[in-house]
């Protein structure tokens, strides 16, 4: 991490700087997680926000409820409660946490209202850190299921095969599966039935605050031609992609799945992975070498793969033979939320909510 450039992480309406740790051996994954909140005093004792925020003022002073998924208990317990502790000393509150095991809401109480909300906000932090670690369950998708996108697919696997592929790396296993080609918008940590549910009303509540005002009733149509790969060097490819053909149609496309991303994250149901979504229908990963799911989370545009155990392959003749491969019309007629590693009984991946677009 760049100590001149901190991520970020939004809460609300309001930025926090996350911190780097300093490496410690052995240390546990929940040591890890917890900002440095020396660094962020200044924010939570000169200037507590606590517009909007449903706190309940009792007898004994506030209280606030909080809903999260049980994954994170012990981010907020810390190694032998140390961060729960230090949370209740410093804001001079009361965490009341299930026991491990149980589902529940986090109550925070203390007598204090401004105490209350500096809690809240330390709680709503160490979450926001520890979902980003968290392998996504879900993801929003446009699926590409036209039968004419799907036999061009395996006319276009078959010729790959039907050539001495072994020398170039190639072998059937790093082909999507045709029934699961799809263009992925955006990966979601979804821990609980509560999450998925909103998840999925929001996905709904975007048809007539965004898709209406783009498509106009409109159907969607856009044109899929072309390869392109995503390194430097098509000798050494791990993942090979067709492409949309620029226009009017992929114009609407784009600014459709850029604002749904937003909406998202206006709502901390998605992490910021790129500064725009990069359309593309993968056909080929190395990755399904190992994990045939076919669902890989998108990358930031401009930023190099992490090091992963993958084994590339050459494209270069691929590229040549294809480059300007016809796969065919897509008819755009609806956005996915999809489970992860699920399959579902058209063979794609398994619904958890539907956006459909006409």
């Amino acid at each position: 991490m760049d100590v001149l450039r901190p991520q970020l992480i939004r809460i609300g309406n309001r930025w926090y700087r996350k911190n780097p740790l300093a490496s410690r051996e052995g240390s546990n994954p929940e040591d890890e997680i917890e900002p440095d909140f020396d660094m962020m005093g200044d924010c939570y004792e000169d200037e507590i926000c606590d517009a909007g925020l449903d706190i309940e003022e009792f007898s004994g002073g506030f209280r606030v409820r909080l809903n999260y998924p049980s994954v994170f208990f012990k981010y907020i317990i810390g190694k032998r409660g140390e961060t729960k502790r230090r949370l209740e000393t410093e804001t001079r509150t009361q965490i009341k946490i299930p026991k491990a095991g149980q589902e529940g809401e986090i109550v925070i109480q203390g007598h204090d209202r401004k105490g209350v909300v500096s809690a809240k906000t330390r709680v709503d932090v160490l979450v926001d850190s520890a979902r980003q670690k968290q392998p996504f369950t879900h993801f929003l998708s446009v699926p590409v299921q036209s039968e004419e996108i799907i036999e061009k697919f395996e006319d276009f696997k078959f010729a790959i095969m039907d050539d001495d592929a072994r020398d170039s790396g190639v072998d059937a296993t790093i082909f999507q599966n045709p029934q699961k080609l799809h263009m992925t918008i955006g990966t979601l940590v979804l821990l609980s039935e509560a999450e998925i549910q909103r998840a999925k009303e929001v996905l709904v509540q975007c048809h007539d605050d965004l898709v209406e005002p783009i498509l106009n009733s409109n159907p969607l149509y856009i044109d899929v031609r072309g390869l392109e790969y995503m390194n430097d060097d098509p000798g050494a490819v791990d993942v090979l992609y067709a492409k949309l053909v620029p226009g009017p149609e992929a114009d609407k496309l784009q600014m459709l799945v850029d604002r749904l991303v937003d909406r998202f994250l206006s709502l901390h149901l998605m992490q910021r992975q790129f500064e725009r979504v990069k359309l593309h229908i993968t056909v080929m990963n190395t990755l399904f070498r190992k994990d045939p799911s076919g669902a890989s989370a998108p990358r930031l545009q401009g930023m190099r793969a992490a090091p992963r155990d993958r084994e590339s392959f050459n494209a270069a003749s691929i590229l040549k033979r294809f480059e300007q491969f016809e796969f065919g019309p897509l008819p755009v007629d609806r956005v996915e939320l999809s489970q992860r590693y699920s399959t579902g009984p058209d063979g794609y991946y398994q619904s958890s909510g539907s956006l459909k677009l006409l």
